[in-house]
């Protein structure tokens, strides 16, 4: 045996050798084991993150409060000490250190709004006095929505590099987007209430005067009977006109249907037959108000009326667990498949009471997947459907 060397401390060495080894090979491990996030891609969920959290506050458009809200998460996208909002006329939010730059903003910012063209502006324009403070450079990008300039996003820091002026213009542009997206909702939404008033005032010309005549029919030979339709008519047209919010119970809307069908009833008599069939689990559902009346108005003035001879009508309400499916079946005159498709795209203004409208104002609660599915032909009758998720956040109305 060599002289100085010793068992013990042979194993002693090997040992930490054998641990160091360990510990490296379990910190490969962990980095590249299936599941690790990287640093990059934490960077990029942190800033997918910080964008989604942003447009929530943007969804109204470029307001006062939204601006306010969105700001520290702008703030982050860029990674400056300050960043300022604002519209043509002021400056609507400050976020971040060296708030006493905001009164000369508007004025750095003119020539933004009048050239539409991002602003670097260095320690030679802003100015300051004190030593603390971080602010000694601004990149002002315009945010531009269809092509005029209605606001300025305003990156403030220690340098201004191309890179920033670069993030700036992006961070704009990203904005300028949720603005346009929250004003194109806007025009859908009003566009959905003007066509609810438009249905509306659809029913009371058509409707009103027909159920007068039937309940005048009946004031001379059955008075007790004109009464009852009297305020059935009265509950229909409350309910039909109401202005209270733009959902409803499936049991709500199928007594209107009700109301309806007995009034349509006391006019055709024994032409109009009428089957419903209700699962009780989807009554509780809530749907677009008067989202299945007008599917029933018309399937009687455009399916029945026309046609010679008794006719029927059968209302289904099937529950699917986690839908709730509508349909109403006529055994009426048809119709073209391509009028339908038409009338459903909008390109046709035909009197089909209310088929585009519900279509419309299903897909806009619910998404483009649903709508009314029309099954129909010449002579063959109707059946128009739609499915419902029993449940979804856009039916939540605010309090």
């Amino acid at each position: 045996m060599a002289a100085g060397l010793h068992l013990p401390t042979v194993v002693v060495v090997s040992g930490a050798f054998i641990a160091f080894g360990l510990v490296i090979a379990f910190l490969r491990w962990r980095r590249h084991r299936p599941g690790f996030i990287s640093v990059t891609d934490q960077a990029t969920y942190e800033t997918l993150h910080t964008a989604s959290v942003a447009a929530r506050h943007l969804a109204d458009g470029f307001t006062d409060e939204g601006c306010e809200r969105a700001a520290p998460f702008l703030r982050a996208m860029l990674a400056t000490p300050a960043l300022a909002i604002c519209d043509r006329t002021s400056v609507l939010v400050w976020d971040g250190e060296g708030r006493h730059h905001l009164p000369g903003v508007m004025d750095q910012g003119q020539s933004v709004f009048s050239s539409g063209r991002t602003l670097v502006l260095g320690p030679e324009s802003v100015t300051c006095s004190s030593l603390e403070c971080p602010v000694r450079s601004a990149v002002l990008a315009p945010v531009s929505v269809e092509g005029r300039v209605i606001g300025m996003i305003a990156g403030f820091g220690p340098a201004a590099s191309a890179g920033l002026a670069r993030a700036a213009e992006e961070v704009a542009s990203w904005v300028a987007t949720q603005v346009e997206l929250a004003e194109l909702s806007h025009q859908r939404t009003r566009a959905m209430e003007a066509e609810l008033r438009a249905l509306r005032a659809q029913i009371s010309p058509h409707f009103i005067y027909n159920s007068l005549a039937a309940i005048a029919s009946f004031v001379r030979t059955d008075p007790g009977r004109a009464r009852e339709l009297l305020l059935e008519f009265a509950d229909f047209t409350r309910y039909a006109l109401r202005r209270d919010g733009a959902f409803t119970t499936v049991s709500e809307e199928l007594r209107n249907v009700e109301r309806y069908l007995v009034l349509e009833q006391a006019r055709f008599g024994e032409r109009l037959g009428i089957t419903l069939k209700v699962a009780p689990e989807v009554l509780p559902v809530r749907v677009p108000y008067l989202a299945i009346q007008p599917l029933v108005e018309n399937a009687v003035r455009h399916g029945l009326a026309p046609k010679e001879g008794p006719g029927h009508i059968t209302l289904s309400a099937i529950d699917h667990g986690t839908d709730a499916e509508f349909a109403v079946d006529d055994d009426g005159v048809g119709a073209d498949p391509e009028a339908i498709r038409k009338i459903l795209d909008g390109q046709s203004r035909t009197d089909s009471v209310g088929l585009g409208n519900v279509d419309a104002r299903l897909r806009q609660v619910y998404g483009e997947e649903f709508g009314l599915v029309v099954d129909t032909a010449p002579d063959a009758g109707m059946r128009v459907s739609f499915r419902v998720p029993k449940y979804s956040p856009a039916l939540e109305e605010p309090a």
